[in-house]
């Protein structure tokens, strides 16, 4: 990384300091729509304080949330209403994951804190016929194409920090208090292994660091 774009970083990480945005929750309503209106059990994997697993549970006939961090599963329940049809556990996946099927599988910016391959494996065996799993994931930036992606994105990711905002500082947002690491696989890796592990699987860049990978069980 140049000097330059070091120093871009550190001054959107300030930014965002004063102005947090959570870029996990924008894509919420996106996953949404990959979905049918109404299914059945639902599993949110890595689903931190809960914010999607409370939207699938609109749909669903249950939910169930599952993290490794038992403080983050506990504010979860704390956020959660009373009589709402979702339930979240400690477990750490992919070998705790509890057994399914389920009709939806979600995993949002947790895949790249797992064992890629055997993760993807065992959401697939856990997936009911005809299911859908969807994953925003995080990937490293390599290619040309990623940087120019992530460049592209700084400026969009401020305006909607500042708009959110409405130009004031903010608490961070609850979901945004779990512990993070950089990913350790590119896109053009991930898409391999995905390829391979899940045949039909639709994969693209997206704008805030993301990618997303979308796959239906035949």
């Amino acid at each position: 990384m140049t000097t330059s774009a070091h120093r871009v970083l550190q001054a959107l990480d300030r930014f965002h300091a004063a102005h947090p945005w959570d870029h996990n929750a924008h894509y919420h309503r996106w996953i949404l729509r990959q979905l049918p209106r109404h299914f059945g059990r639902a599993l949110d994997v890595g689903s931190g304080t809960g914010d999607l697993a409370r939207l699938l549970a609109a749909r669903a006939d249950s939910v169930l949330g599952v993290d490794a961090d038992a403080g983050i599963v506990a504010r979860a329940r704390e956020l959660t209403p009373a009589g709402a049809a979702v339930r979240f556990t400690v477990a750490r996946a992919p070998a705790g994951i509890p057994a399914g099927p389920y009709e939806v599988i979600t995993c949002v910016a947790a895949l790249h804190h797992l064992p890629f391959t055997e993760s993807l494996v065992r959401m697939r065996h856990h997936l009911a016929p005809g299911g859908t799993l969807v994953v925003v994931g995080v990937a490293r930036p390599e290619s040309a194409v990623d940087h120019l992606i992530g460049a592209a994105a700084i400026p969009v990711n401020v305006a909607m920090a500042w708009v959110t905002n409405r130009g004031r500082g903010a608490p961070r947002p609850a979901a945004m208090t779990a512990p993070t690491r950089p990913a350790s696989m590119g896109f053009a890796e991930i898409s391999d292994v995905a390829r391979r592990t899940l045949p039909g699987v639709r994969l693209r860049r997206r704008l805030f660091w993301r990618y997303t990978l979308v796959w239906r069980s035949s």
